[in-house]
């Protein structure tokens, strides 16, 4: 069984490949072994399907219940699990790193914050949300596993339709520390294009909003990690 800091480098290695490769979202563990026995070289969580496993809506699952099932998942599985972290379970940013903390402690090789407020129920400005991801890089870099952070600009699924504001916040986040950016909700290749072209580090697209395209196309669009 890989260590977890062997499962990190594998999981940066996958982000420096030339072509895009696709990381699928299991749900619980039996769905993680079934994804892996098929191939997949790295698992990411998914809040919702998570949720919908303990009969709950999306986003209404405990910071323990998050960090349990992570744990679960990292421990029955032999490649990289990415956690969807959604905005850190915490409004303070103490408590956001104390929270980063613990979700490194369970052996995760990347994790991801997204700039929505799931309590408020608003988007963070984009200087907060930086600072956001900057304090989450500084608890990663004070655990001293090189886990991956993944900045997620949420603005597209929360009905402010501008990439824009998409590119500007994606490259504040860069600044701020994160190694991977994501911007879920981008509906065309051309937009992907337009948006990855803007960018320095490598890209997360979710595929389901492109319609019909080939791994290939996603590439040539500028795209590195595919969830489906």
């Amino acid at each position: 069984m890989p260590d977890q800091l062997e499962k990190c480098t594998s999981f940066a290695r996958l982000h420096r490949e030339k072509t895009a490769w696709i990381i699928p979202n299991p749900w619980d563990t039996g769905s993680a072994r079934i994804l892996e026995h098929l191939g997949f070289a790295a698992l990411a969580t998914t809040s919702s399907g998570f949720a919908f496993s303990l009969g709950k809506p999306d986003g209404t699952p405990t910071l323990e219940e998050t960090l349990a099932h992570c744990r679960h998942l990292c421990l029955n599985t032999t490649i990289p699990v990415n956690a969807d972290f959604e905005n850190g379970y915490s409004e303070d940013m103490q408590s956001l790193k104390a929270n980063v903390q613990q979700l490194v402690a369970t052996g995760v090789a990347g994790l991801s914050i997204e700039d929505y407020s799931r309590d408020r129920h608003i988007l963070y400005s984009e200087q907060e949300a930086s600072e956001r991801i900057e304090a989450a890089a500084e608890a990663i870099r004070e655990s001293g596993i090189p886990v991956l952070l993944t900045a997620r600009a949420e603005n597209l699924l929360r009905g402010v339709q501008d990439l824009d504001d998409t590119i500007a916040r994606l490259q504040s986040y860069g600044r701020a520390g994160a190694d991977v950016l994501y911007a879920p909700g981008i509906a065309s290749l051309d937009d992907l294009a337009r948006v990855t072209a803007e960018l320095d580090k490598p890209f997360n697209v979710l595929v389901s909003f492109l319609g019909a395209c080939t791994r290939e196309q996603l590439s040539k669009a500028g795209a590195t990690r595919v969830s489906v």
